[in-house]
């Protein structure tokens, strides 16, 4: 079982002295550490147990000045190894160091009690009292890097602390904590897999710059492998990115999954007071960040996007460690809300999925925001409304209803003559629009809605309509000011609309229509004739045949259309 195991402790107490006596390596590569003594730095080295298996090792920086460098080692570690200074004891980098373990969920491992050479055996005694004090759980081994003693001891206790596998069926996630490019290779970046797996050939996403990268090829701790899995150290090389495009901070996820988010709501583990203000710690990423709080809950609003999924842990800190939280939300879509962030962090999955859901998701859009198992997800979604592939709330679906009746109403009132609306404009053009429109409590007709049982009437317009065609019956065109009222009486086939704002008879129309089979050809002044009318009522007249096929202009003259067979 792949697993990560990072140091921790104060400076100076031996952890990098510790990691090269039992790995052979050490992992101060840069200049400037090996010229000043201290690690600045990640270091990283392959472990070998007694019982065959190897765990990846993570060294961390001591200094109180990189507590920034060494959450973005620990966040991705499985166990601890705790150095303690048998000489000092426990130091103040110590105790930040576990208070970080402790945020980021890393409750198991084993405490190392350095430089057992060089005290007497009491001293040594009050030593390993004080780790066992610090750290119940833990077992303590008493070791000297410079001796040896005690380091088949410290890998036989690593290898007894019980650990619970990564889930490499979740979507692939690499938070990156190095880059750099070798000469004829490329770009490599490196990290701990939380998630997944990479092999090569692999197509991923590199966020925040939403960038598709391939995977060229996968090593673990200097060794080529066909798939690395989560919990492993891993170095993937990517050919087709530059080196200044990825740092620190930046994750590899597959493709379609673990959006980014300015956002992320937490179950807050303080530590002591909270300020508004704090740097928020993600994977191997360090933002600045707002805390809107709320009792136990908070909403992190953060000043860069980041890639989190639920369950996740942050660290918030300011000069000092302060506190962390597990996310429960990591892309909310609304303000803080104690009551929900409650229902997210006790509740069931189908209450989570109902917290969760309100206007139209598929399933695969909410396991693409890593919020439930897959299993747990179709358990949750089963309790909600679904039309087609889409989920969404009860509430949401009566307010749509509440508002389309209200349009509909409104629209009805105001104009009699047409009630209805384009289905376009009621309604956006979402996947979900044609399946959630059955549930709407509506009349289709064609491509408008209506109210059930909603039909066009004249209302207060019934003596204009009546003038109107007292005055086609006398008169062969008359001047239309109200367009919706002669709409609306051509649609009931009273008259004609010719021109821009003229109408004639519907019995005019006809006559016309039918005087057109004895024309040859059909001329304006041959028309006007045979029917006894003025010049302008006879090229308006003409002029709506040709826009209702019946007619087609040639010049000066026209030719009636034959009907298609």
């Amino acid at each position: 079982m792949p697993l990560t195991v990072g140091t921790a402790g104060h400076i100076d107490h031996g952890k990098t002295w510790l990691v090269r006596a039992l790995t052979g390596k050490n992992t101060d590569r840069l200049p400037e550490e090996q010229k000043r003594g201290i690690s600045i730095d990640l270091g990283y080295a392959p472990l070998e147990l007694a019982d065959g298996r190897r765990l990846s090792l993570v060294d961390v920086p001591g200094h109180e000045r990189f507590v920034r460098t060494m959450i973005a080692g620990a966040t991705g570690i499985d166990l601890f190894l705790l150095v303690i200074d048998a000489q000092e004891g426990a130091r103040p980098q110590t105790l930040e160091h576990l208070a970080v373990l402790r945020l980021l969920g890393v409750e198991r491992g084993v405490v190392a009690v350095t430089k057992c050479d060089a005290v007497d055996a009491e001293t040594l005694e009050l030593a390993i009292d004080e780790a066992h004090e610090l750290v119940p759980a833990a077992e303590v081994v008493a070791v000297s890097a410079k001796t040896g003693a005690g380091l088949d001891e410290l890998r036989a206790a690593l290898a007894r602390v019980p650990a619970e596998p990564r889930d490499t069926s979740a979507a692939t996630r690499l938070y990156v904590d190095r880059v750099f490019t070798l000469q004829g290779v490329g770009t490599i970046a490196t990290g701990t897999l939380w998630s997944g797996t990479i092999a090569a050939g692999d197509v991923l996403r590199s966020e925040p710059t939403g960038e598709t990268v391939r995977v060229r090829s996968v090593q673990v701790h200097d060794t080529a492998v066909e798939r690395a899995e989560a919990g492993q150290r891993v170095a993937v090389n990517l050919p087709t990115v530059e080196r200044r495009e990825l740092a620190r901070g930046d994750v590899l996820v597959a493709s379609g999954h673990y959006p980014l988010s300015y956002r992320l709501d937490v179950r807050l583990e303080p530590l002591a007071d909270i300020p508004a203000d704090v740097t928020v710690h993600v994977g191997t990423k360090a933002v600045a960040g707002r805390v809107v709080r709320d009792g136990d809950y908070a909403q992190l609003r953060l000043r860069d996007p980041v890639v989190a999924a639920r369950g996740d842990r942050v660290v918030l800190r300011t000069s000092t460690t302060v506190g962390g939280g597990v996310v429960l939300d990591p892309a909310p879509v609304r303000g803080l809300e104690p009551s929900r962030l409650a229902t997210l962090d006790t509740g069931t999955p189908e209450e989570i999925v109902r917290a969760l859901v309100h206007e139209p998701v598929t399933g695969v859009e909410l396991q693409a925001r890593a919020l439930l198992p897959p299993a747990q997800l179709a358990q949750g979604l089963a309790a909600v409304r679904s039309a087609g592939e889409h989920h969404f709330s009860e509430e949401w679906l009566e307010t749509l209803r509440r508002d389309v009746r209200e349009r509909l109403a409104a629209r009805a009132a105001s104009t009699p003559l047409d009630p209805g609306l384009p289905l376009a404009e009621l309604l956006p053009n979402e996947p979900w629009t044609q399946h959630v429109l059955n549930l709407l409590e509506v009349e289709r007709r064609g491509a408008k809605a209506f109210l059930p049982g909603a039909t066009a009437g004249l209302g207060a317009r019934e003596d204009a309509a009546a003038a109107l065609l007292a005055q086609l019956a006398t008169e062969e065109i008359a001047k239309v000011g109200d367009k919706q009222l002669a709409a609306f009486l051509e649609d009931e086939g009273r008259l004609r609309r010719v021109g821009d704002g003229f109408a004639v008879s519907e019995a005019l129309y006809e006559r016309g229509r039918e005087t057109l089979a004895y024309l040859d050809p059909i001329t304006i002044a041959a028309f006007r004739d045979a029917l006894g009318i003025g010049r302008r009522t006879a090229q308006l007249l003409l002029e709506r045949y040709d826009a209702d096929g019946l007619t087609l202009r040639r010049g000066d003259v026209r030719v009636q259309r034959r009907p298609r067979r």
